[in-house]
């Protein structure tokens, strides 16, 4: 481990929290906010998503001495469990997370998604008074969801049942999983799950919709709102695969963060459980609504295609949060337009379509949900 992350653990009374892919979107937003609050943070991160290396420099910045990245890989069992050890909480979002790339590598899929939780639990489960872990799961568990009847309009889909309107996909949904990614994510989910119950781990799972805004850096895998709103800025054309009406319910990255730390400030009555997690019902939006909303920011529409659908894309799903209110009485705060809004101003003031148009190599257009 380098000397800078093993004085992190050893200097002063208040462990850190370790944050697993901690420069990444969700980490490091994560990350700002206990930092703000005075806490300290480890981040392990291998920086091979691009664009991260700014977010592990913004944090630097800002916060200094209480910030410590270690560049490594939750498939190093020995750093993964001298990390642990030292942490206050843990927040395990390391990951493999496109389902394209999973189905080019589903070896390297398994081993960073599975093997590497794995290596997070047993850190925890040898350990006499383990932190508290939480673990991102994704929407991708529940399928393509092809046996949901859908009623389709000028934009979107939505469901025939008007309750299933309403509430969106709660956590009773059974599991299919679909694709190398949602086997090792499902896989991953189910023993952080199991772990809580034959080892008595204070875990719990979130799975997660589309959670979008600053310190995103969208690409034609993963990130989908924000890939469209750069390539919009860059005036480059999106492709779009199938006819555009699939729909996700779409969760601002703070609003997430208040439910996370939520659950990690009483994980006794989280211990064990999963829970959806996204905008739910209120913060639906299709593609085409998206590409509408853009048109109406940049005053033109972008330029965009359309490709056969892809196998096994939802083409509706939208979270049921019911469960994680009524534990907690939390409900997202900031609405799909002005969301979008700040993720639009973030991107533009930072200058990221500029910054990462050499990035965009392979099926640059491609977009996956």
């Amino acid at each position: 481990m380098p000397k800078e992350a093993r004085d992190a653990l050893n200097s002063g009374v208040q462990k850190p929290v370790l944050i697993t892919g901690g420069a990444g979107f969700i980490g490091s937003n994560l990350a700002h906010r206990l930092l703000s609050q005075g806490r300290h943070v480890v981040l392990l991160d291998n920086l091979s998503r691009a664009g991260v290396e700014s977010n592990a420099e913004w944090l630097s910045e800002e916060f200094d001495a209480r910030v410590r990245l270690v560049i490594g890989d939750t498939r190093d069992e020995t750093l993964v469990r001298e990390l642990v050890r030292g942490a206050s909480s843990v927040f395990h979002f390391a990951a493999q997370v496109a389902v394209t790339t999973s189905l080019v590598d589903p070896v390297h899929d398994f081993d960073v998604n599975l093997r590497g939780t794995l290596n997070v639990l047993e850190a925890l489960r040898t350990m006499d008074n383990p932190p508290p872990l939480l673990f991102t799961s994704t929407n991708k568990v529940y399928g393509s969801l092809s046996d949901v009847p859908l009623i389709e309009d000028a934009t979107k889909y939505h469901p025939a049942s008007e309750s299933l309107r309403r509430t969106g996909i709660d956590e009773g949904r059974s599991l299919d999983f679909h694709s190398p990614y949602g086997c090792s994510k499902g896989a991953s989910d189910q023993y952080v799950l199991d772990y809580a119950r034959s080892f008595g781990l204070r875990a719990t799972v979130f799975r997660m919709s589309c959670i979008y805004g600053p310190r995103q850096f969208g690409t034609e895998d993963q990130g989908w709102v924000a890939h469209f709103l750069v390539r919009a800025q860059a005036g480059e054309s999106i492709t779009i695969y199938g006819d555009g009406k699939q729909v996700r319910d779409i969760l601002f990255v703070g609003d997430l963060i208040d439910a996370m730390l939520r659950a990690d400030a009483d994980m006794d009555r989280f211990a064990g459980r999963a829970f959806n997690m996204g905008g739910g019902p209120e913060n639906t939006l299709s593609l085409i609504e998206l590409l509408d909303l853009i048109a109406q920011l940049h005053g033109r529409s972008p330029s965009t295609r359309f490709a056969a659908t892809r196998t096994g894309d939802q083409r509706y799903y939208v979270s049921n949060t019911s469960r994680f209110h009524a534990l907690t009485g939390w409900t997202p705060k900031v609405g799909v337009r002005k969301g979008v809004e700040l993720l639009n101003r973030w991107l533009s003031t930072n200058g990221v379509a500029e910054r990462t148009r050499p990035l965009r190599t392979r099926n640059a257009q491609d977009v996956a949900i």
